[in-house]
């Protein structure tokens, strides 16, 4: 049976099956089942561009040897990025009143590490990055160094990411008045820019969470939200893992509102801070 073309090309039910698979093999993210329209909307561009008729050419051509650029055009298309500024407030609430200042007593003396993991087109990094300035004028005097390592999937998202430039309707979208006088400066064009201190603590890097950290290193907390409800179970408890390993025993890791940890009780404790829950590294 074909789905009916609602973007000038042809799925079928095969074709939809073997694209999913490709899809969770090399990205991890899971297509429902009624989900041929997300393929539609968001694969209609370049179907067009590759000269193709059917899902089943395009899924040819990227299992052809040359199909790196169009694999990563691809998960472009299809990952979701989806972000706010501040999103869901607490969890920033958390790290600058509580995780901060539990960090900066341990006396360690070393540098506060901070991986944004699906940081999207930069707005989790960012704000981040302004809650630690936020903590420094709050607590004066206390020495503190920090960098916030920001990775995603997507290429296109992370340049965009780096650049740290925002129209007004993506500004609106979280971040308040006085944060927005304070940590950015208006274009020419309209546009806003992330002002260099905020930028110079956020190193983005491409990383795909089924692949390895290791060469990442070591973080006092891990911000993974919003990106794990894309993943299937089996996947979900693989990630995790291995987020559990470039964890600093004690360190912390934030998931999103709606995203829980079930059978890592061995690695993770669970801890409320009312509003909010967070889980630290055992």
């Amino acid at each position: 049976m074909s789905i009916t073309p609602r973007a000038g090309f042809a799925i079928t039910d095969s074709d939809f099956e073997l694209f999913s698979r490709f899809l969770e093999e090399t990205s991890g993210i899971l297509l429902a089942k009624h989900k041929q329209y997300l393929v539609q909307s968001r694969l209609g561009k370049i179907v067009q561009e590759q000269n193709c008729l059917s899902l089943k050419e395009l899924i040819t051509k990227l299992q052809g040897p040359a199909s790196m650029k169009l694999r990563e055009q691809v998960i472009d298309a299809m990952t979701t990025n989806e972000t706010l500024w501040f999103r869901d407030v607490h969890p920033f609430d958390i790290l600058r009143d509580r995780i901060l200042p539990e960090l900066l007593s341990r006396g360690s003396g070393s540098k506060i590490r901070i991986w944004s993991a699906a940081c999207s087109t930069g707005q989790e990094p960012y704000s981040i990055s302004m809650t630690f300035d936020e903590f420094k004028k709050k607590t004066p005097g206390k020495l503190l160094s920090e960098e916030i390592v920001a990775t995603d999937i997507s290429t296109q998202v992370l340049a965009q990411a780096r650049r740290g430039e925002y129209e007004m309707l993506a500004i609106g979208r979280g971040l308040s008045q006085d944060r927005l006088v304070q940590h950015f400066s208006e274009t020419a064009g309209g546009s806003w820019v992330v002002k260099p201190d905020i930028k110079a603590r956020v190193r983005f890097q491409s990383i795909n969470l089924l692949g390895q950290y290791s060469a990442l290193g070591q973080f006092d907390v891990i911000f993974c939200r919003n990106v794990l409800i894309y993943f299937s179970s089996e996947k979900k408890t693989e990630i995790l893992t291995k987020m559990h390993s470039v964890l600093k025993p004690g360190g912390y890791l934030i998931l999103g509102a709606s995203e829980f940890l079930s059978g890592l009780s061995d690695k993770y404790q669970m801890i409320h801070c009312q509003p909010g829950i967070i889980y630290q590294a055992i």
